[in-house]
C-alpha cells in the first residue's frame, strides 16, 4: 500500500482523494484539512482576519459573487452540475457541488478535519525512494501534535488566501481605507464613497461593477491596456497607480483624483507553503515555484506534487488531469524523465514565456496554453482528454467576457456533444 498525504480538502484535494480512493488496493490516503468542512476557498464567511481558533480566514468569496466560467465548463469530468442551475452560479452552488462530489465518491472518511499541517519533510534521503514525515496539530487544541510517515505527498492548499500587497509610494500617509479584495465581502460599507479598485483581473472588474451600485464613483486602475467592454456610467478606467497622497491617488501619467475614500487592492495572491521544510528545496521567486516538472511534480522528489498552482485555468478539469499524473508517478505506471531532463523541460517552458513577453510572475499562467497541457497530461497517463466542447465553451465565454462584461453572465449554455455546445434561453 502506498500511503499518501493530501494537504487540503478544497476542490484539488477532493479530486485527489476521489482518484486515490478509486484504487483501494494501491493507495491509502489521508487528507489533512484545517477547517471543519470541505470546499476550501468556496466556503463563504462574513468573517475576515482570523477565525475562532486564531487561524487566518481562508476564503476570498464575497456575497454577490457569480462564477466567471459557466458550470458546463467548470465541472469535473463525469460529474456534471445540477442541470437546473443557470450557467453562471453562486459560490454556494459550487460549494454544494463539491460536497456532493465528496459524498458521491465517499471520500469524507479519509479526511482529518481541524488538522493544521505544521511541517512536511523528506526523510531517508540517502535511499532511492524517500519517505515523508508529516507533523500536524489539532487547531482546537494545539497541544495535540501528531506525526505520521507517508510514501507521497500531494499539496492542495490553494493559492487564493495570502494577499499579494504591492508597495505603493504614499501608502503610509493615505488617510482613506486600504483593503485587499481577500477581505471584501459586500458593497454597503462603500456607499456614497469615491473608491479606487487597483487591478482589472476577474475580482477587480467584478468588485468595481458591484460597487458602482452604491458608490458615487469607482475608478478601475490597471495596466492592461485598453479594455473593450462597456462599464457602468460611474466607473472610470484609469492607468495604474503612481503614488498615494493623504486624500488622493495619482495615476501613471500624472493624473490625480482627489477625495478618495477607499482603495481596494485586487492585486492577486502569493504562493505560500509554510509547512514545507527547507529540506524540501522548493523555491518561490516572484511567484515562480521551482523545481516543478509540468508545473506540479518536484523534480528532485517526484513523490511530492502540487495540484492547482497554475492560474487562469478552467480549474476542476485541470485538477482532474494533474491528479492522474501525480498518482501515476506514485504507483510507477508512468516513468518520468531524468531530473536533468525534467529541469531542462521546465526551464525551456519558462524561457519561452519570457520570449513571448510575459512577465516573470506569469510563470504558471496558462490561459490558452491549458488545453494543450491537458491533452499532454492525458497522453502521458493514457486517460480520456478533456472534451473539445468544454474548451470551446471556455474560449467562447472568454471572448464574450472581454467585450460584454456587464451581461455575459446572463447567458446560459448547454453541452450538446463531445465537440459542441449551444447557447439556450
Amino acid at each position: 500500500m502506498i500511503r499518501v498525504a493530501v494537504i487540503g480538502a478544497g476542490a484539488g484535494g477532493l479530486c485527489a482523494l476521489r482518484h486515490l480512493c478509486a484504487k483501494p488496493a494501491t493507495f491509502d490516503p489521508v487528507c489533512f484539512e484545517q477547517s471543519g468542512r470541505v470546499g476550501g476557498t468556496w466556503v463563504y464567511t462574513d468573517e475576515t482576519g482570523t477565525d475562532q481558533y486564531g487561524m487566518p480566514i481562508f476564503s476570498s468569496m464575497y456575497q454577490e459573487l457569480l462564477t466567471n466560467l459557466p458550470k458546463e465548463s467548470m465541472a469535473f469530468p463525469g460529474f456534471p452540475f445540477d442541470k437546473k442551475l443557470p450557467s453562471f452560479i453562486k459560490s454556494q452552488d459550487v460549494l454544494e457541488y463539491l460536497e456532493d462530489y465528496a459524498d458521491h465518491y465517499d471520500v469524507i472518511k479519509k479526511i482529518k478535519f481541524y488538522q493544521y499541517v505544521q511541517k512536511v519533510r523528506p526523510i531517508d534521503q540517502e535511499k532511492v525512494t524517500v519517505k515523508w514525515e508529516v507533523t500536524y496539530n489539532d487547531v482546537r487544541d494545539t497541544s495535540q501534535v501528531s506525526t505520521e510517515i507517508f510514501d507521497g505527498v500531494i499539496v492542495c492548499n490553494g493559492h487564493y488566501f495570502v494577499p499579494l500587497i504591492p508597495q505603493i509610494q504614499g501608502m503610509d500617509i493615505f488617510k482613506g481605507q486600504i483593503i485587499h479584495s481577500h477581505n471584501y465581502r459586500e458593497p454597503s460599507p462603500f456607499e456614497h464613497q469615491r473608491v479606487v479598485c487597483l487591478g482589472a483581473s476577474s475580482s477587480g472588474v467584478d468588485i468595481a461593477i458591484l460597487l458602482s451600485k452604491v458608490a458615487n464613483k469607482v475608478y478601475l486602475s490597471h495596466n492592461k491596456g485598453t479594455l473593450k467592454s462597456q462599464f457602468p456610467d460611474n466607473v472610470e478606467l484609469k492607468a495604474g497607480i503612481k503614488c498615494l497622497k493623504e486624500n488622493s491617488v495619482v495615476f501613471q501619467g500624472g493624473e490625480e483624483e482627489e477625495e478618495i475614500d477607499s482603495l481596494i487592492l485586487c492585486t492577486g495572491y502569493r504562493f505560500v507553503f509554510p509547512f514545507l521544510s527547507e529540506d524540501c528545496k522548493l523555491d518561490i521567486t516572484d511567484e515562480r515555484v521551482t523545481p516543478l516538472y509540468k508545473h506540479m511534480i518536484h523534480t528532485q522528489f517526484p513523490s511530492l506534487s502540487f495540484i492547482g498552482i497554475c492560474k487562469v485555468i478552467c480549474p476542476f478539469p485541470f485538477f482532474h488531469m494533474q491528479v492522474q499524473l501525480a498518482l501515476a508517478v506514485l504507483d510507477g505506471s508512468v516513468e518520468l524523465p531524468s531530473k536533468e531532463d525534467m529541469d531542462k523541460d521546465t526551464e525551456a517552458d519558462f524561457r519561452k514565456r519570457l520570449e513571448q513577453g510575459l512577465p516573470w510572475r506569469h510563470a504558471h499562467h496558462m490561459k490558452e496554453k491549458q488545453w494543450d497541457y491537458n491533452d499532454e497530461l492525458a497522453a502521458i497517463v493514457k486517460s480520456d482528454p478533456i472534451p473539445k466542447s468544454v474548451s470551446d465553451l471556455y474560449n467562447h465565454v472568454a471572448v464574450d467576457r472581454s467585450s460584454n462584461i456587464l451581461n455575459y453572465k446572463k447567458k446560459n449554455y448547454v453541452l450538446t456533444g463531445p465537440e459542441t455546445f449551444e447557447e439556450v434561453q
